[in-house]
């Protein structure tokens, strides 16, 4: 008999009526919103413009749903298109399956043309949302909670997950919560990136390749920690030595960053914007001020001219 463990939910999705609300779904929506509020802050506080942010995440969370689900899809492509599947179930997101690999890579891709757009540097706009990617992406992974997916070797810890569902392979039981253990990861990586980028004035994407590098190494062993099926090579999952090479990736970008481009961007959002009242160029001020001077070179003038000739007059009419 189990002293204690981490239940699963009797089910992942409740009837509004005709609508299915999924907890899935909701987790990855809240995170969403996490991460642009609090990059919002950290974009303001580096002296960009409040809803710049948002406008950017309009293009790059798209793009990050469909390449997360491309890199599922395409990894475990037997899922969809082997004997006795439908391959009409790789477009039912709802379900779970978003790689974090192929939602960073695609969703940079959307925000490149957003920061295009607008005129923006991509690595200080992903420096500023860096630290909230973590925190969605801990919040996304509650998702797995409800699908009663992603948990590891079988446990007796008293934080056990009690798997309670027989579909798709499973088999009742206690196992690792690995679904917990990379949420907890993510929150400490959000943290760590807020604390060095504070400490150490990151830029120019030296905070982003912080987050990613850092994601890397929990990522790994979590990973190494997972039972459900995935392709092999060498004797490691494939997520491994993803999480291995991205890793050297970032850590190789930090460095040659911070020894090309020292320091941090003065300047994140150009200022293109005229203030009120001031839409009369200022030259027209220029024409006023010579007339006005020119106007008072002619009265002294003038005045002096009164005065010679008075006298001058004086000085005749004391001769006469």
């Amino acid at each position: 008999m189990e002293l204690a463990y981490i239940p699963s939910p009797s089910r992942g999705v409740i009837h509004l009526g005709p609508i299915p609300l999924r907890g899935y779904a909701f987790c990855i929506i809240i995170g969403v919103f996490v991460a642009v509020w609090l990059g919002n802050k950290r974009w303001v506080a580096r002296g960009g413009k409040v809803g710049t942010v948002a406008d950017i995440a309009v293009w790059a969370v798209p793009f990050g749903l469909v390449g997360g689900r491309l890199y599922h899809v395409i990894t475990d492509y037997e899922l969809y298109f082997s004997e006795g599947r439908d391959w009409v179930d790789a477009f039912k997101v709802w379900q779970g399956g978003l790689g974090i690999w192929g939602a960073i890579a695609l969703g940079a891709v959307g925000a490149w043309i957003g920061c295009r757009r607008r005129g923006i540097p991509l690595p200080a706009w992903a420096d500023a949302l860096a630290p909230g990617i973590a925190f969605a992406q801990a919040i996304g992974r509650w998702g797995n909670w409800f699908n009663q997916e992603l948990y590891g070797r079988e446990t007796h810890l008293p934080w056990a997950l009690h798997i309670t569902s027989s579909t798709d392979g499973r088999v009742p039981g206690y196992y690792h919560p690995t679904f917990l253990y990379e949420s907890l990861w993510c929150v400490g990586v959000g943290f760590l990136v807020i604390w060095a980028d504070r400490r150490f004035k990151l830029g120019h994407g030296r905070a982003f390749a912080l987050y990613v590098a850092a994601y890397c190494v929990g990522r790994g062993w979590i990973e190494y920690m997972r039972v459900d099926d995935a392709h092999h090579i060498l004797g490691l999952r494939l997520n491994d030595w993803t999480a291995m090479i991205v890793f050297a990736l970032a850590v190789t970008y930090f460095v040659i960053s911070a020894k090309k481009r020292p320091g941090r961007e003065e300047v994140v959002e150009p200022d293109t914007d005229a203030p009120d009242g001031d839409s009369e160029p200022v030259e027209k001020e220029e024409p006023e001020s010579d007339a006005s001077e020119a106007k008072e070179d002619t009265e002294v003038t003038e005045e002096a001219e009164e005065v010679d000739l008075k006298k001058d007059e004086a000085e005749s009419a004391k001769k006469g």
